[in-house]
């Protein structure tokens, strides 16, 4: 079975009150039963106090970065190490904003999943176009391009441990978002490089999420399509009636 998830990604928001606040509301509001993992993804600042809050419940969480290092002098870095030792189950890899604005190099990427596979987390690995890119008809050769960059040196069983994210760039916090029938071309071609550089079996259970600007609104019709296998929240990861409103989407 594809596993189904729905994953809230914070950026840089909340303090450490509303971040206790938030976990302690939504716990109450997912069921045990759920069928999907149901991540949150705190700034780094949090995850320790998530990992403890989430504790026999239903949530799982996610760190929203990574270094390619367990440990050195690297100020400022997070450890997957650390990460891993607290408990945390995914790890975002590759977003368009570390790509962007922190300048993240394809082989920056790959070596930081390399690092979360070596200590036992999933990392959740984005790619996505810009509008240019798009509407050059290049988005396709684009993101075949990150992807086999990103996965350079891993071999299948390396590869199955990971979760695929499809962001476009210019759907992520602008309020537009890509048709779920445009979604759903780019995750069967995500699903088809898998395929490639590993075998259909391993591409048929690769989990590929879709992410930007998705709500309660539209994640029903976005998680129904046949390659979309679950969704990468932002804005509305930040209350609990708009994040549990796409999570009863996969009821």
């Amino acid at each position: 079975m594809v596993k189904t998830i729905i994953a809230g990604n914070w950026k840089l928001n909340k303090t450490a009150g509303e971040a206790k606040s938030f976990i302690d509301d939504l716990k109450a509001q997912v069921d045990a039963d759920v069928d999907a993992d149901v991540v949150v993804i705190p700034p780094a600042l949090f995850v320790a106090d998530a990992v403890e809050r989430t504790q026999d419940s239903a949530l799982k969480v996610g760190a929203q970065n990574c270094y390619s290092e367990d440990s050195g002098a690297f100020t400022g870095e997070t450890s997957p190490a650390a990460l891993s030792d607290l408990g945390v189950d995914y790890v975002v890899l590759g977003h368009s904003e570390r790509r962007e604005i922190f300048k993240e190099t394809d082989e920056e990427i790959n070596a930081k999943v390399k690092a979360a596979l070596d200590n036992k987390l999933t990392p959740i690995l984005c790619v996505g176009e810009t509008l240019e890119q798009r509407e050059a008809n290049e988005y396709v050769a684009f993101i075949t391009e990150q992807l086999k960059a990103a996965l350079k040196g891993l071999d299948a069983n390396d590869i199955s441990q990971v979760v695929f994210a499809y962001e476009p760039i210019w759907a992520i916090g602008t309020g537009k978002t890509a048709s779920a029938q445009d979604a759903e071309e780019v995750c069967a071609e995500i699903r088809q490089v898998i395929a490639e550089l590993t075998s259909e079996d391993v591409a048929k259970e690769a989990s590929i999420l879709y992410g930007g600007s998705v709500k309660a609104a539209n994640a029903k019709e976005i998680l129904s399509q046949d390659n979309i296998n679950g969704v990468l929240v932002g804005g509305a990861s930040l209350e609990v009636d708009s994040f549990t409103g796409i999570i009863d989407a996969v009821k």
